[in-house]
This record gives C-alpha cells, structure tokens and sequence, in this order.
C-alpha cells in the first residue's frame, strides 16, 4: 500500500491539524467542522452553497473513475476491490450455465491474478463472454436484480429523464449509472458496479433520496447516455435557411473554369452550408440510413431511406442543386470541376455530439450530379447477436458454427439485407485476446477493436484473392471476406478452410441452397464444397410493427385463407396503424428473417454428388431447414410485423 500524507487526507474531509492550521479546503471560518462519523460522500460540510455538488473534489483534480466526491488520497484509499469467495461463486455459476468454457474461466482468472485491481468480469468480457450472460450471473452473487433497460421506450419508460438530469448526463456517463424509475421513496437505479459503495453514497446524495440498485450491462447504459445525445436540437427553419437563396443564385456559365469558380463560391456561402447541415442533422433525427440527392432541370429532391423504404423528405430549390453537390464535395475533398465522371469519397462530421462517417457517391445524370451518401453510424453496427431477430435454435446453431475450429461459414442475401451487421455480431462473441482475427473488406465501414482490418484495392492488385494469400501468412485464427466474387477467392478461402482456418464471408444468392451450387457454378468440385462448408445462413430485413400504435383486426377472406394453409391463426391480425412516433407509416425499425443450413455428414455426401439447386432446396427443406418465408411468418404470429411484409420479401420457394 503506498504511503498518504495525513494532513492531505484530513484536508480533503475539511479538518485542520493537530496545530489548527487550516488547509486549502479552509479558507474561511466556515469551512471548519468536527471529523464526520459517517463517510465522507453521506453528507456535505461546510456551507453547502459554495460546494452544490456535494463534493471535496475540483474538476480539474482527476477523481479515479468509480471514486465520485473524494479526494485522490481518498480515493486510492478505497477501490472496490473483488473478492475471492465472490469470484469463485462467480466461475462456479458461470460454468455451470454454459456461459464460459473451463479453459476460458482458467485464462481469465490468470489475467485476474497477474494484474492487480483488476476483476474477473472484466477479464471474461475482453475474452469475448457475452456481457448480458456474464453480468447476470454477477447480479445472482451479489444479491442484486439483474435488469435490462428497455431502451425501445427511451424516456417514455426506459429510463426517468428528470432523475437523469438531476445527476448530471456527465456523471452518469463518466460512473456509469442510470436512474431507472422510482419505486415508493427510493429510487431505482442501473449501474455496472455494484460493489463501489463510494459512488453508491454519491448517487444517493445527488439524488436526496434512498437508492435501490439493479445491475445491468454497460452497453445497455452506453444505448441510454446515447438516446439523451439525440435529443433533437432546435428545429431548424428552412424557410429561413433559404430566405438569402434565390431562383437564379447558380447560374450555368459557359466557361468551365468560370463555373467551376462561381460554384465553389456558392458553396462557401452560409446559406448553402447551413442547408447542406440541415439535410444531414434532419436524417440522422429520422434514422435515415441512406441520403438520396437528385436533382432534375425543374426540381432538386432529397430522399431518406427509412427502415429500407425511400421517403422524399425536402424539396429545395433546384436552383441549390450546383451548389449543393459542390458543398459536399468540398467536405468529402472531391474535385468540384469535375462533373463528368462518378466520384466516391468521405466525410467525417460530429452532430449533435455523435460521431459519424458519410460515404458520399456522385454520379453525373441528365440534371446533373446525383449525389448518394451513405451514413456509417456506429450505434447501428454496435448490436449484439441476440438482438437481430434469431429464434432460438437457429441462434444456438448459428453460435456453434462461428465457434467452429475451421470451416467456411457464409451469410447471403441482396445488398442491405444486414450481412456485415451479422458477421460484426459474430466476430464480437469470439475471444479477441486468444485469436487473431483479421478481415478484407471493401470498403472498411467500420472500426473493430483487437481486429487487423484491410482494405481492398483492386487497382493496385489488392484483391480480395490476393490479400487472402497474404493472410495466411500472418497466422490467422479466423479470416472475415468482405465477399467471395471469383474462382481465385473461393479456392483460397476453401483451402484455408480445410487447412486449419475459420472463414467467414458474404455471397449474394437468393437463398441458403443456392449458394452451395452458385460456389460449385463458379469453379469449385463438389466435394471441396461439402467438406468445406460448415453453415449457411440466408438473410432478410423486414419493417416492425411500430409498438405505439399497432392494432388487430379481422383479416379479409384472402389472407385469413391464406395464414390457414400456413397453419397460423386466422381470426385476428397485427395491422399497421400510424402515429407520430413512426412517421404515420406504421412501421419503426426492423428485423431479421433467416435461413439457416447447417451442413452435417449426411449432407456433405449429398453435394458431393453435386446435386441441382430444386433437388437440394427440397431436402434441405425435409430435413428440417426453416424458410425466409416460414421464419417471417413465425414472426407475423409473434406480433413483430405484418403478412404483407413478409411477401414483400420473400419468393413463395422460400
């Protein structure tokens, strides 16, 4: 234990020496009081009004994390530490529920042992155990509820905003705390540390009020601190935005170097900024996905894409259209005189507090530039693998074959069906400190910590064949490709397979079926193909049902017909209402339908004999694989969205 000067600790509870000399805490007259006999954080000393937090510590003094109200001496005083006992009932229950392995458990509690202060839920989460799992086995050996907030409802019921704010957002991020609701005179609240009895008393005294805790998971208190970021922000006026803007602002020179010139200008000019910021703080307000900008010769559109559908959103002048598109291209460090050939680039920009990544596409059309840009936000790939719409038993199977030694594993489906959100999810519940993970993508959207990440560049030879063999070399333990396109990929990734490596990747077929003979199509024998394949998942993303105003009804005579040879009840529906909540559509985020074929022995043989795509769908089917169509009826029965949905998506084979 370090050594502590005793005057530094009875100057940061507020008491002079022995010799009465008052510290810098002491200033005035007032700042004396008698030695507490309670903790420091229980009760505030001296005259509350010159310190309304209610604590000893500056700003700028660095409290530890976790130490909220005390002094640094303090602090190092007292850290939660784990104990022993608790952590041994904690490997127990976590073994006997199948959350961890036994060599898992053994590493981490070697990483415990050989780093001090450091727990063994924290060292079980950096290998990869599922947190929610982890935490409620925790939960059970403190004698806490464990509880997930209900981030759906947000302030509506999630979590109580005013509580929040009586906190501070800052502490509850900085803590790691959410107050939840109040139940009788105490106060429910969520937190990841149920044993830091100092930031408990600081939770309580900010508050004024008894304080019940439940545990719960960080990311579901990250999900929390980040829907109170987008709180929207004073609407903007768009009518004010384009009061200096008139129809003949940009006009079209016959000069090219003069144009080029006049709508650079234009688009420095503060109106056109202000517009461009509009567009992009409006669409992350809606959730869009997609921003579409198409200008014609009488009309400039803005478009969203909202839960998959495209929504027209605002319509400028198409005046702006010139300068608009040049405004982007000067944040994306485009070349803005030129207009006769498609240009991708990127743009990072922080709204309202969040980070976010725009890939912005032009492409030169009949009006003009159609500008397509794409945002790359985080919170939306940050989700885990439970939380995408698998039922059980394709869940547990799906894990399995992630989990496997060796093996391709591939996720099909068209282009924004949720292929990367999927393969992210999975690569999150491998043990990131014990393999090495690298990917191949084209482009690298997103960010992965503990994973080598790299960039295809077809130009210059960096294909997704050619980064595969420079791979192998780097001993990997699983490979993610962004997509298998060609024979040269597919070999690769095959013989990587069967050598010892897990692959996963992305292949655009229809269905499951089709891709083992889209692979044997493109090149590969059909015993390569069996021996090599360990999992085959087909994926689609339908709209929810919005759970404010959704309602059943009786369907018409078509339908009910329709869900009774499906086997389904046929006398009430979920129908799609709309309120303000989803836009009057009805419909508010979306869900996965899968498809999921595991290929055992019996069916190795069977592509090994290179069967057709009907003959294998077929016995695919018999032997127990659950359709796109099928999974999305489940779907329908369970309240999540409507028939028509998933007819929209789904072929009647599937």
């Amino acid at each position: 234990m370090p050594k502590y000067n005793i005057d530094d600790i009875l100057s940061e509870l507020g008491v002079g020496d022995a010799k009465g000399r008052s510290h810098q805490i002491d200033k005035e007259q007032s700042g004396y009081s008698p030695i507490p006999s309670v903790p420091s954080n229980q009760r505030a000393f001296g005259d509350a009004s010159k310190d309304p937090d209610h604590t000893l510590v500056k700003k700028d003094q660095g409290a530890a994390p976790g130490s909220a109200g005390v002094g640094p001496a303090m602090a190092d005083l007292y850290r939660p530490q784990e104990d022993s006992e608790k952590s041994k009932e904690l490997g127990a229950i976590l073994l006997s529920r199948g959350v961890v392995t036994e060599d898992r458990l053994n590493t981490a509690q070697n990483v415990v042992t050989q780093s001090p202060g450091k727990r063994l839920v924290d060292a079980l989460l950096e290998q990869g155990a599922d947190e929610a799992n982890v935490l409620a086995a925790l939960a059970e050996v403190n004698n806490v509820p464990f509880e997930r907030i209900d981030l759906g409802r947000g302030l509506d019921g999630g979590f109580d905003g005013k509580l929040l704010q009586r906190l501070t957002p800052e502490f509850c991020k900085k803590n790691g705390v959410v107050p939840l609701r109040t139940e009788g005179q105490r106060v429910v609240v969520a937190t990841t540390q149920p044993d830091n009895i100092t930031l408990m008393d600081a939770v309580r005294e900010k508050l004024g009020a008894p304080i019940k805790i439940v545990l719960t998971t960080a990311f579901d208190i990250r999900g929390a601190m980040e829907l109170i970021g987008e709180k929207p922000e004073a609407a903007t006026d768009v009518s004010e935005i384009l009061a200096d803007v008139d129809d003949g602002d940009v006009q079209v020179q016959e000069s090219k170097e003069k144009d080029a010139e006049s709508t650079e200008k234009e688009a420095k000019e503060s109106p056109v900024i202000r517009y461009v910021n509009h567009i992009i703080q409006l669409a992350l307000q809606q959730g869009a996905s997609d921003i579409h900008i198409e200008p014609s010769e009488k009309k400039l559109k803005v478009r969203f894409r909202i839960d998959g559908e495209l929504n027209e959103a605002l319509n400028p002048p198409a005046s702006m259209g010139a300068a608009i598109t040049s405004r982007l291209k000067i944040m994306a460090n485009l070349a803005i005189d030129q207009r006769r050939l498609p240009q991708d680039g990127r743009i990072r920009a922080t709204v309202s507090g969040r980070k976010i990544d725009l890939r912005v596409s032009t492409l030169p059309c009949v009006g003009g530039e159609k500008t397509v840009m794409r945002i790359l936000n985080d919170k939306s790939i940050s989700v885990e693998l439970d939380q995408l719409g698998f039922d059980e038993d394709t869940l547990t199977i799906w894990k399995k074959a992630v989990d496997a030694p060796h093996g391709v594993v591939l996720v099909t489906g068209p282009t924004g069906s949720g292929k990367t959100t999927t393969l992210y999810a999975s690569l999150r519940t491998l043990d990131k400190n014990a393999m090495n993970i690298s990917t191949v993508e084209d482009p690298v959207e997103y960010t992965l910590e503990g994973i080598t990440q790299s960039q295809m560049h077809e130009k210059i030879g960096m294909t997704f064949g050619a980064a595969l063999r420079a791979l192998l070399r780097q001993d990997p333990d699983v490979i993610l490709l962004g997509e298998i396109r060609d024979h040269e990929t597919a070999h690769i990734a095959v013989q990587a397979a069967l050598t010892g490596h897990l692959v996963l990747s992305t292949l655009h077929t229809n269905d499951a079926p089709s891709s083992i003979t889209r692979l044997v199509n493109i090149g590969l024998e059909p015993f390569l193909v069996g021996a090599a394949i360990n999992a085959v998942l087909a994926q689609r993303l339908i709209r929810r049902l919005c759970k404010e105003c959704k309602e059943q009804e009786k369907p018409l005579e078509e339908l009910a017909e329709f869900l009774s040879m499906q086997g389904l009840p046929n006398d009430l529906v979920w129908a799609s209402r709309g309120c303000d909540k989803c836009r009057k559509t009805g419909f508010s985020g979306r869900v996965g339908i899968y498809e999921l074929l595991s290929v055992d022995d019996q069916l190795r043989d069977i592509i090994a004999r290179n069967p057709n795509v009907a003959e294998f769908r077929r016995l695919c089917v018999e032997r127990g694989m659950v359709t796109l169509r099928n999974d999305g009826l489940r779907k329908v029965a369970r309240g999540l969205t409507t028939v028509q949905e998933v007819l929209r998506v789904t072929e009647a084979s599937h």
